[in-house]
């Protein structure tokens, strides 16, 4: 009985998911074609959020931050990722920022679309499209933009909340512009949505905290290295006190 109410809350879930972006879709496309509104779209980005979650959880929802993004700051926002939750969770703050994500979100019918125009998409298997995403991450900081990074490059590690190894990409690019990384902990998304087939969503309360921004030391490889290892132990520190629901 259980089993079957959380297939039908999932069912619901998706159509949630799916309605919500059709009413916002006129305006995506707005910030779409019409590239002087492009830096409107982290406006519907978190209206989509809310109401995603409003609808879902009934608005349970609990984002602490450490610290506050200023608004006319760039920053790199590095989370953990063990959901297909997350990316929505990350909408939650509202803060004029692209993300990076997996090339295979394009193929999404009609949101892939948006999130392909909007964002910043990378095929981790080619090297020619990591450079690509590289150079767009790079010119989207200097016209202004912050971005978001899962920094363990997808949903790779087999036993959540433990972390699976970082990438560089984002910390070298934040050595690279001297500009501060904000590590994100999402402590239980993985029992909200796991990542098993078939997906089914549990009802509960997203929790999301926003550390405080941790800044490049130097402009080198070793800065690098330094600044990842960083925002890893933050991360696992702060999903160490958590713990499991």
């Amino acid at each position: 009985m259980k089993r079957a109410l959380l297939k039908v809350y999932s069912a619901y879930g998706l159509i949630v998911f799916a309605l919500i972006f059709l009413v916002l879709l006129p305006f995506f496309l707005l910030v779409i074609f019409i590239r002087p509104f492009e830096k409107y779209a982290y406006h519907l980005n978190y209206l989509w959020s809310r109401f995603f979650f409003f609808f879902l959880f009934l608005n349970r929802t609990r984002v602490t931050y450490e610290y506050k993004p200023g608004g006319g700051q760039r920053y790199i926002f590095c989370a953990n990722h063990n959901s297909f939750l997350d990316i929505p969770t990350l909408g939650l703050i509202h803060h004029k920022f692209k993300f990076i994500g997996k090339a295979s979100l394009r193929k999404v019918p009609v949101w892939g679309f948006m999130y392909s125009r909007l964002h910043i998409l990378v095929d981790r298997a080619s090297l020619k499209s990591r450079h690509k995403s590289w150079l767009k991450a790079q010119e989207e900081i200097r016209k202004g933009f912050s971005v978001a990074f899962f920094p363990e490059g997808g949903i790779l590690t087999k036993n959540p909340p433990q972390m699976a190894a970082f990438k560089e990409g984002s910390f070298r690019i934040a050595v690279e512009e001297q500009i501060p990384i904000i590590p994100v902990t999402i402590p239980y998304n993985y029992l909200l949505l796991p990542d098993k087939m078939p997906l089914v969503m549990h009802p509960g309360r997203i929790e999301m905290i926003v550390h405080e921004p941790i800044h490049p030391q130097g402009t080198d490889d070793a800065a690098v290295v330094a600044l990842k290892q960083a925002v890893r132990q933050k991360i696992e520190d702060t999903l160490s006190t958590y713990g499991s629901r």
